[in-house]
This record gives structure tokens, sequence and C-alpha cells, in this order.
């Protein structure tokens, strides 16, 4: 699912190639994309962008009647733009299987699509700032709290501190991704509970967030370049421990070991973030119960075991 970061240099690639141009019409093919009624998304066909913003991990584009398009790309939904040549030159025609929906604009057409069967991504128009922030989520910009409001968003609910940092009502558009990211360069367990955190645990996690942010708003406008970002994806070259599942951690060469739970999964370093220990799998340590291994060192033996 496209984060922080990413929905970044979207929406920078998006306002050099919309921003004060007039969208001429809207093309929906994908049924389960759209989830309001009121107002169609027909009508800020003739209307101007004049505003892009992001709304938690939404893109929401703003035009000069007040109408907003909200996306929400999900995990597979990616976005594509293609330069208007000629008069001439048509958009390819949402099919509903792949391409969910065409924005054509007097500069181009952008479209929306989304791998896979299972069609989560969706859209939203409203009217209306008012209308906007009812689908705010409410977390903090990470980018711009002080400690002190981080601190005290954090421990205001007592969760694990993955669970904190991916939560959007408590902070703006991190996602499993980066949350890897952010624990592993803060060299915090993902299962420690918020409430057991010490005032220099919590400055280190604040500065490992803005520290990894920072970091992959800058990689990923560089890979992108002039261009509009095509190859967005969790998984990418160059992350610490996501998607790297038995990998070698880049800081000790520990294997990173990882918790699966529904469609994700959490990756993490036992050496660097749990002192060794190797965290349960739900699944596999309710099957092996005592026979768990708690150790990188009693797994490998497992694994050697004939």
């Amino acid at each position: 699912m496209p984060e922080l970061p990413d929905i970044t240099v979207y929406l920078e690639a998006l306002e050099s190639r919309i921003l004060n141009h007039a969208l001429e019409r809207v093309q929906i093919a994908g049924p389960s994309l759209l989830r309001t009624a009121d107002p169609s998304p027909q009508a800020a066909e003739g209307h101007t962008v004049t505003a892009l913003r992001r709304i938690g991990k939404r893109i929401a584009i703003g035009f000069d009647n007040g109408v907003w398009l909200v996306l929400h790309l999900m995990i597979a939904g990616r976005l594509h733009w293609r330069v208007k040549s000629n008069e001439s030159d048509k958009p390819k025609k949402p099919d509903g299987r792949r391409t969910l929906a065409a924005f054509l604009f007097d500069s181009g057409c952008l479209t929306l699509t989304e791998a896979g069967t299972r069609k989560r991504a969706s859209l939203h128009v409203v009217q209306g700032d008012a209308a906007l922030q009812v689908i705010d989520p409410g977390g903090i910009d990470v980018m711009a709290a002080p400690l002190e409001d981080f601190a005290g968003v954090l421990t205001s609910e007592n969760h694990t501190v993955k669970r904190a940092l991916t939560d959007p009502r408590l902070f703006s558009g991190i996602g499993n991704a980066y949350s890897d990211e952010i624990l592993h360069r803060a060299r915090m367990s993902p299962v420690k509970l918020t409430s057991r955190l010490a005032p220099e645990e919590i400055a280190r996690l604040r500065e490992a967030v803005r520290e990894t942010m920072l970091d992959w708003f800058a990689r990923l406008r560089a890979a992108a370049g002039a261009k509009f970002p095509e190859k967005v994806t969790a998984f990418r070259e160059g992350m610490a421990v996501h998607g790297r599942y038995r990998q070698p951690c880049p800081r000790c060469g520990a294997k990173v070991q990882r918790i699966r739970y529904a469609d994700n999964e959490t990756n993490y370093c036992p050496t660097c973030q749990t002192g060794g220990k190797l965290l349960a799998d739900r699944a596999l340590s309710r099957l092996l119960r005592e026979d768990w291994p708690r150790t990188l060192e009693e797994l490998e033996g497992l694994r050697k075991q004939p």
C-alpha cells in the first residue's frame, strides 16, 4: 500500500501535471470503486484543479467549484500518467478488470489501475472542505508534530508500538512497510507496549520516524526524477527489513525474521530489536507450543535437523 513517502511523491508529480488544468472527462468502470453517490464524479468535469492534498494515505484533488475527488489506492492500486499529445489521442478506456478509472485532463490522462481480483481501491466524491474533513482519520502529521505532541498521541492508548504507528487515527500516512523500517532504525521491538516506553525511547522513535521518511522522500524523488512515479511498491530495494525475511540485516548481519498475521507481516531483526529473542508467530507458536524456538540459534538448529 502506498504510504506517506509514496503519496507525497505522487502528489508532487501530479502538481506539475494537473494543478491549474481542467478536467475534461471522467470514466469509471470498476463497479466497486465509487463509494459515494452525490455529487457524481462528473460534477468535476469542466472545472480546474486548484488544490492537491494528502488525507492520510489518500490523494485528494480539489476543483474550483469545491468538488473533491479523493482516491485511496489501498494495497494494489496505482496511478499512471499519459501526456496528451494531440486532440485525436484517445486514452485507454477503463475495462473494470485492471484499469478502473480514467481522468482526462487538458494536459493528459491520469488512470487508476488495480492488480488482482480483490478490488479495494476507492473513490469518494465530496463537496467542500467540511465534507473532506470527514474522510480524514485524524492522525497527526509526523513530520510537523513536536516531540510533546508525538509522545502524547503515541501513549494515548496502550498498544504495541507497531500497531500505534500504523493506526491512522494516531499517525497520518504510516503503514506496514515503513513502520518496519522505522522500528529497525529505532532499534525497537515491534511488540513493545507504548505504555512501557521511556521518554528517551519515545524521542528516539520520533527521530527514527523523521529520518526514515526524509530518507525515503529523497530516494523516491531521485528514482522518479522528472518522470511520473510508476514503480510504486511496498517492497523496495534498499529497505532494511521490510520484505527481507531471512536476508541479512544491513546493520548486524543477522537474518531478518517475521510475524505473519492476516494479509500482513512484520519484519524485524532479532539482534538489533529484540535482544536476540524470536517473536512468536501466532499460528506457528500455537502449533509448536513449548517447542517454539526462542532464539535465532534455536531456530537455525531446527532448520538443520533432518
